[in-house]
């Protein structure tokens, strides 16, 4: 890499509290850089240790070794057909690859361990069950993510109930979506039993002369199929009365990850099309992007933009850039269009110019 600019950043200094403190060495915890340095920095491990594998073995034996690596950042997971071939071979080779890069391996974290008695990655605990893989939240993610609910519930007792919600609503929002590809039905029923105590004792600690009955009526009601929600009535922008209620945790849908082509580089060209496809399924679920297919689909009366016949749901559509995104084209509306799949897959194959129809 350009050192000279690797030299800049790390002297560029931190902006903290609107101040701007000088920095001679390392990174910041938890910057940017860091994990962009990590990936830098260890880029090859995979690629090498292939190839040290197959000149040693041969390609045929190297493939039967089950060999693999899975990265993000500086943490990283090594698979293997056994325990000796993790040791005698692969860890020695490692160490020498991290060693030219003036790095080691964390004695307290790096360990090898048999797949039955699983193993904890990046807050999910792998481990096969009578031959089958499952993916879980791992239990010291949970137990770290149910201290931060009890500290927040805590700091907040003198709270209204509707601002405690609106501070736990968006944690359990997200440590749920983050566990939502996995098997995490049981945790989320777990934490939501363990949340519903513990705001059962943030209620009482206000009421102490108050009946545990009267505490439920007045902070938890029925709302359609859900018998105890801890909910707050509220007033909405508008003037209007409304419910606020808490995040269900048991009913976040497992929606299973879906595998990006290893060989898929978002800088490359011929794979703009592939990049578009991922961006538009993980969009799915946000309303702001349905609204913007929505004003997208009106503005072109329904019409490819392309083709100019008409789309549906039978026919379905893609989310296509004008300028592309990798040539500099932002996501404004203006340089979107929608197309029929086959339409995209033409466009980008044979290099079509796409025009933005004029709304009438």
């Amino acid at each position: 890499m350009d050192k000279l600019i690797l030299k800049k950043w790390l002297k560029s200094g931190v902006v903290d509290r609107q101040q701007l403190m000088a920095t001679t060495a390392g990174t910041p915890q938890g910057g940017i850089i860091s994990p962009a340095l990590a990936n830098w920095t260890l880029n090859g491990l995979e690629s090498g240790l292939m190839a040290h594998l197959s000149a040693k073995f041969g390609k045929t034996k190297a493939g039967r070794l089950k060999v693999g690596v899975v990265r993000y950042a500086d943490d990283f997971v090594v698979t293997g057909a056994s325990k000796e071939l993790l040791e005698d071979e692969i860890r020695p080779w490692i160490e020498g690859f991290l060693a030219v890069r003036g790095l080691r391996l964390s004695v307290a974290k790096s360990k090898i361990v048999h797949i039955d008695d699983g193993f904890d990655f990046l807050g999910w605990n792998f481990r096969k069950y009578s031959g089958k893989l499952l993916i879980k939240p791992s239990k010291k993610n949970v137990k770290t993510f149910y201290a931060k609910l009890s500290k927040t519930i805590s700091e907040n007792v003198g709270a209204r109930q509707e601002n405690l919600i609106r501070l736990l609503n968006p944690m359990l929002r997200g440590w749920a979506q983050y566990h939502s590809p996995v098997v995490a039905k049981e945790a989320f029923s777990a934490m939501e039993s363990l949340l519903f105590w513990r705001l059962r004792r943030w209620a009482a600690r206000r009421h102490p002369m108050k009946s545990s009955d009267w505490i439920r009526h007045r902070y938890w009601r029925p709302i359609e199929l859900r018998s105890q929600v801890f909910a707050a009535d509220v007033v909405t922008k508008e003037g209007s009365k409304g419910v606020l209620e808490m995040y269900s945790l048991p009913g976040t849908a497992i929606v299973r990850h879906t595998k990006i082509k290893g060989e898929y580089h978002p800088y490359d060209l011929q794979w703009e099309m592939y990049g578009e496809t991922l961006r538009q399924e993980r969009m799915l679920k946000n309303m702001q992007y349905r609204r913007e297919w929505a004003r997208l689909y009106l503005d072109q009366r329904g019409l490819c933009a392309m083709c100019g016949y008409e789309m549906d749901m039978e026919t379905g559509w893609h989310d296509h850039h004008i300028e592309y995104r990798l040539a500099g084209g932002s996501d404004a509306l203006e340089n979107r269009v929608l197309l029929h799949p086959n339409c995209h897959a033409q466009v980008h194959s044979q290099k079509l110019e796409v025009v933005k129809p004029v709304p009438v």
